[in-house]
């Protein structure tokens, strides 16, 4: 089988990667790709607009492609799904009306209300002055949130009243576009962030293995938001006995809460959690995709082929699909980044020193990057993810960091705490 990997970053390397572990997906067309995908084994880029429907049809079409994978939320909120599927295409990711779990929160937000999902109380608001009024009534901390795709940037944490009254500015103020047409705003919760990804074929849901990921820029989770620094994977954060308590009061909710608004659900559904110190699971936010970079950490500990899963999803057979399988150990991902993000940063730096790093035992997935005349260069902030395994949470993170060290390029920043939250 051939498929197609509709994105150009990290988490879309490590899905065109997996499914290349399958003896059955003979090639993988990553569209565009960036410049892993460009040289990895297997794997061709094709220079496309992901939000091109007739040409990724055109060509799905002539070149019998099996199965389109779309990782990234833009083309999903877009509308790719509905136009490739129109078409008779097999497509793992939602159709636009489902996509809007992730493109408005405020349509989340009023979806777990009416499933009964635990999440943050919360208001939305469409003009500054009463999103100001309601944040001066409810006091600080509380979380700011732009409604709409922000590229994982467009939530603050605000500590202050000053810092919520900053947020609500650049929102109304057009920082973020579109995505700033209407304002959310949350009370403020304690604990531990995890990530549970799990797929759907819009009757069944089933998760996978959970993850943490670090989205502050700074060491010891400070400073601004960012894509993510960082993951791990499986986290003991989520114990067998929480995921079955989340995979009914928040996964199969959701699920059925979608067939009931008569919204075909076929793709990933990836549930944001935040743990609270007496171990309840409320949601933050639904994600429409595999996450970025926990799919880094959570692929690479499958066993059970990739494209299976997926066709299964599409074909709504996930019901009777066998009990997924896993690799033992744990799995650690440190971004390496551009310094400056999630602010300016420069582009265009050389990048040498990955087959020593792939020595080490390490995957390297690539985010930002792009071949210059066969010379590997940067083009984005997040540029590389550096994935290892082990046999304890201490060992991937060591080995991790055993392949990040060997990397080289200019302006590089990274992490040096991935992990903490579970050492400490």
């Amino acid at each position: 089988m051939k498929a197609i990997v509709i994105g150009s970053g990290g988490r879309e390397h490590a899905m065109a990667w997996t499914l290349l572990q399958s003896p059955k997906v003979t090639n993988v067309v990553c569209i565009p790709g960036n410049g892993g995908t460009a040289t990895m084994p297997g794997c061709t880029n094709l220079a496309m607009s992901v939000d091109d429907v007739e040409g990724i049809a055109r060509f799905a079409l002539v070149q019998n492609i099996g199965l389109v994978a779309v990782g990234p939320e833009q083309p999903l909120a877009d509308g790719v799904a509905d136009g490739l599927r129109a078409q008779g295409i097999t497509v793992f990711g939602p159709n636009q009306d489902g996509a809007q779990l992730e493109a408005s929160k405020a349509w989340a937000k009023a979806l777990m209300e009416e499933a009964g999902i635990p999440t943050a109380a919360s208001a939305v608001f469409d003009s500054g002055d009463a999103a100001m009024a309601y944040v001066k009534e409810q006091g600080a901390p509380i979380v700011i949130k732009a409604d709409g795709l922000a590229a994982g940037k467009g939530v603050t944490v605000a500590m202050t009243l000053d810092e919520a009254h900053a947020a609500i500015a650049a929102i109304f103020g057009g920082q973020f576009g579109a995505a700033g047409r209407q304002v959310v705003i949350e009370e403020f919760l304690t604990g531990q962030e995890a990530s549970v990804l799990a797929v759907t074929d819009g009757i069944t849901i089933r998760p996978l293995i959970p993850a943490q990921d670090h989205k502050q820029v700074g060491e010891g989770d400070t400073g601004p938001n960012t894509g993510g620094m960082g993951a791990y994977a499986p986290t003991p954060v989520v114990s067998a006995e929480l995921l079955a308590r989340i995979q009914t009061e928040v996964l199969d909710p959701t699920v059925k809460t979608l067939r009931e608004r008569s919204i075909d659900y076929r793709g990933v559904v990836y549930a944001g959690l935040m743990i609270t110190p007496d171990g309840a699971p409320k949601v933050i936010e639904f994600n429409c995709r595999f996450g970025d970079p926990e799919t880094q950490v959570v692929l690479p500990l499958l066993d059970t082929p990739l494209e299976q899963i997926m066709l299964a999803c599409c074909e709504q057979r996930l019901a009777d699909f066998p009990p997924f399988e896993w690799k033992s150990g744990y799995a650690a991902c440190v971004v390496m980044a551009a310094e400056g993000y999630p602010g300016k940063y420069p582009k265009g730096m050389a990048i040498g020193s990955l087959d020593a790093a792939i020595g080490t035992g390490a995957m390297v997935f690539h985010a930002g990057t792009e071949l210059v005349k066969g010379v590997l260069k940067s083009n984005g902030g997040r540029i590389l993810g550096v994935t290892a395994v082990g046999d304890s949470f201490e060992d991937a993170i060591a080995n991790a960091y055993r392949g990040v060290n060997v990397i080289q390029f200019e302006n590089s920043y990274y992490r040096k705490d991935i992990g903490h939250r579970i050492r400490n």
